[in-house]
């Protein structure tokens, strides 16, 4: 009699728990694996948008400036996955461009590396220290009195007197990384400013008898002077013929900046007697530096001025920004007295 095999029931049981669990166990491992995948492709949605992490931060810090600059949804998937990577905050500080359609782990990875985004600094029109301080310090980590105080650290050592200051800066686009020092900032516009001043240049105000500080300060008066781009280059020859003939530059936008106040539309009275060495209308030549940080363009209007014999000048009666100029101060004065009565029937008093 042939015998049939026999199964043990207990062993069979123990062979399909094995395989259930195996089973399981791959499924929480696929399911995971989808969840993190899904979670490290995220994109996200919306304007391009900066976060910010600043020195000493805490990973809840961290967090927190995570989800204020890209919100909760996508917030949260980038913080797991930083987390996954390891999740140091001394290694994320710095400032991280989003732009949309960016993945998860993209930005992520950027914290976990410290790779920043580079920032853009635009600076022009801006006439006081204190101005371009603010400026440039609005978009660094740093601040504005830190930014003051590294240009009077560094600027001396470049033969820049303080008053001299706005020359040691040329307005442009320049890039930097958010958590850059004032120090470095400063150098970088230092750098800029020196490969600015070609030989080229240097000739040319040379030629005009002015160092670079000068034209510099000159073309920061005419950029007061006349917002017109191209009664520039002759309202600079009018103050080189006054240089040259040895005449005070007498010049409106210097008593504005000795009064402190640029909206002042008549020039007269008791300020042209202001004692500050930057009135030009007390004291001959040049002020001591410019009143603003003159544009390339303006520096370059004063370096390649064509000749004129214009010596006297007057704000044409219609406030078009343009001016009226004149060799003789009769000429001058029939100018000034319709620039005046236009002030008059507008009732402008200041």
């Amino acid at each position: 009699m042939t015998s049939t095999p026999h199964h043990n029931p207990k062993k069979l049981s123990r062979s399909r728990l094995v395989l259930i669990v195996a089973g399981a166990v791959v499924a929480v491992l696929l399911a995971a694996a989808a969840w993190l995948g899904w979670t490290a492709m995220s994109s996200y949605s919306g304007k391009d948008v900066r976060i910010f992490i600043p020195a000493n931060a805490s990973t809840e810090a961290v967090a927190d400036s995570v989800m204020k600059a890209v919100g909760p949804a996508y917030g949260r998937k980038v913080m797991t996955m930083w987390a996954l990577m390891g999740g140091d905050p001394a290694k994320a500080r710095g400032s991280y461009l989003v732009k949309d359609g960016t993945r998860a782990y993209r930005t992520a990875r950027q914290m976990d590396a410290g790779r920043q985004s580079p920032v853009r600094v635009t600076f022009n029109n801006v006439r006081l220290m204190s101005d371009l301080a603010d400026r440039i310090a609005a978009r660094m980590a740093f601040t504005p009195a830190d930014f003051l105080a590294a240009a009077d650290s560094l600027l001396p050592a470049e033969d820049f007197k303080s008053e001299q200051f706005p020359a040691a800066f040329v307005p442009d686009s320049y890039e930097f990384f958010w958590t850059d020092s004032a120090s470095k900032v400063v150098n970088t516009l230092l750098s800029y400013q020196r490969k600015f001043w070609t030989a080229e240049r240097k000739a040319k105000a040379e030629k005009l008898g002015l160092t670079p500080v000068q034209v510099a300060t000159l073309a920061s008066i005419v950029e007061e002077e006349t917002a017109n781009a191209e009664e520039r280059g002759m309202v600079a020859r009018l103050y080189l013929n006054r240089l040259e003939k040895g005449m005070k530059l007498q010049a409106d936008p210097t008593v504005k900046f000795a009064e402190g106040n640029f909206a002042l539309r008549r020039i007269g009275g008791a300020m042209l007697g202001n004692p500050s060495p930057y009135n030009t209308y007390v004291h001959p030549g040049l002020p001591p530096g410019p009143i603003r940080i003159p544009e390339k363009a303006t520096i370059d209007a004063v370096l390649n001025a064509k000749p004129h014999p214009y010596i006297y000048m007057c704000a044409k009666a219609d406030f078009g920004g343009r001016h009226d100029f004149a060799v003789d101060f009769a000429t001058h004065r029939a100018n000034a007295e319709r620039y005046r009565q236009a002030l008059d029937r507008r009732g402008i008093k200041h």
